[in-house]
């Protein structure tokens, strides 16, 4: 049996020092750009788009 006592604080520390500047920048660019696809593009049109490629590659959907 064994006790782990890391904590989440603990779990930032380790990944701050295993992650390096530019992966931590590419990861943020990828959120942004997410959230900005979500805010901007709204939810509905991203929808009709995916359905009508998974349509265009021939995967039956419904």
């Amino acid at each position: 049996m064994s006790t782990n006592t890391d904590t989440v604080a603990d779990r930032f520390v380790t990944a701050g020092a295993q992650i390096d500047p530019l992966t931590a920048l590419t990861a943020l660019a990828l959120v942004a750009a997410l959230g900005f696809t979500l805010l901007f593009l709204q939810d509905p049109l991203a929808h009709d788009a995916l359905h009508d490629f998974r349509h265009g590659a021939g995967i039956v959907c419904h």
